[in-house]
């Protein structure tokens, strides 16, 4: 089976993918680039993977691995293979301080003031609207940019970079903007030590000011991480936001319950998170580090596991009626951002833009709707996928 970076249909799973899952959790697959791989598609199985020390994102002969795609990252192996673990958990050591409960509720406040700014600006400009263009993409941007202390007027330069690192097709290009974009961490680094930003209260900091003056790290590992933090941190939330109000306005009657009954956010969020990425998104890749047994399927030393958690959260083992979107169900262990050492350290920024986006805009706009048929939306064909436009109207 060749696998597909894209899936056939925003709000289905693909159906080959299905048919295979109710046969068994693991399968041999053949990457977009034709390299073997497994991809696991069971909840069960892929919870247990994403907490397995026994794979690890790296690999003992990287040039010879294979690979999901192109991207520079996000396509094949990264990070030393003798010390990953090790190096994995000193980097979630120094992060982890920064998305504190207390330092994200400080945050949902400036998020709620962002989010009524652009959907002022949206309302005052009337429908029709693209609801990408007005809302997900400059939200996360604004948000990431004053928590890392990125400036906002720069996000034409980095937005571009971090679309062409994830690019699954061409490597040379993924691997320049990488680059380019890590060269800019550097220069950023480089003038706030100039401009005396690095000094003082810690506690005021910024996030890349803070890790430049963390013992043991270095200026051009700051940089680094910041970038790698400015990447995740806007990208997959631009997706997950344009996700789901295309989730909701897809299934209108979710989209009015929420409307009616403003409560069910915390959980309406949960419920989109898990419905996204309904298969044929390649899945989070690992490579095993040892001969190991997946579902009775013996998997050897060096080959690459595709875990497919957009498959695993629509399990009927795990989830009852698993293509049917619910926000009153529980969702309680869906793996929309993993699972184990590996959790997405951001995850709680995330549901707080979440959050506030269906709270402002089922009470500002209830007769939101798609402007457009849902097969009609396009999407980007980077690895983050989502919709490249989101037509609304009101």
């Amino acid at each position: 089976m060749q696998l597909p970076f894209k899936q056939p249909h925003p709000l289905r799973p693909a159906p080959d993918l299905r048919v295979l899952q109710q046969q068994r959790p693991i399968h041999a697959v053949r990457t977009a680039l034709g390299h073997p791989a497994w991809l696991v598609t069971g909840y069960e199985e892929v919870r247990a993977l994403l907490d397995d020390e026994r794979l690890g994102r790296s690999h003992p002969e990287p040039e010879k691995a294979s690979r999901m795609g192109e991207s520079a990252i996000f396509g094949g192996p990264n990070g030393e293979f003798a010390t990953e673990h090790e190096d994995q958990r000193r980097v979630r050591s120094m992060l982890q301080p920064h998305f504190t409960p207390r330092r994200m509720r400080a945050l949902r406040s400036r998020v709620e003031e962002l989010t009524a700014a652009l959907l002022d600006d949206m309302e005052k400009a009337g429908p029709p609207a693209d609801l990408h263009d007005a809302l997900a993409l400059p939200l996360p941007i604004a948000v990431i940019c004053e928590l890392l202390g990125v400036p906002f007027a720069d996000r034409a330069r980095f937005r571009a970079w971090t679309q062409a690192v994830g690019d699954v097709t061409d490597r040379a290009r993924s691997e320049t903007a990488l680059g380019e974009l890590y060269g800019y961490g550097r220069q950023l680094v480089a003038r706030k030590r100039a401009d005396g930003h690095i000094e003082g209260d810690r506690e005021e900091m910024d996030v890349i000011s803070r890790l430049a003056t963390t013992d043991g790290v270095s200026d051009d590992e700051a940089a680094q991480f910041g970038m790698l933090m400015l990447f995740a941190g806007h990208e997959t939330t631009v997706v997950a936001i344009g996700q789901s109000v295309m989730w909701l306005l897809g299934n209108l009657d979710q989209w009015q319950a929420l409307v009616d009954d403003p409560g069910l956010v915390g959980n309406a969020v949960e419920e989109v998170l898990r419905a996204q990425q309904v298969g044929g998104s390649g899945g989070n890749i690992r490579y095993a580090r040892m001969d190991i047994e997946v579902a009775g399927v013996p998997v050897r030393a060096g080959d690459l596991l595709l875990l497919d958690s957009g498959s695993a959260n629509h399990d009927a083992t795990a989830f009852t009626d698993p293509d049917r979107l619910d926000i009153t169900r529980s969702t309680a262990g869906h793996l929309a951002f993993g699972h184990g050492p590996r959790y997405c350290i951001g995850a709680p920024l995330a549901r707080i833009e979440l959050q506030v986006v269906l709270t402002q805009l089922t009470a500002r706009f209830p007769t939101l709707r798609l402007n457009v048929d849902v097969e009609e939306l396009t999407f980007n064909d980077a690895l983050t996928g989502g919709p490249a436009a989101l037509p609304v109207t009101w």
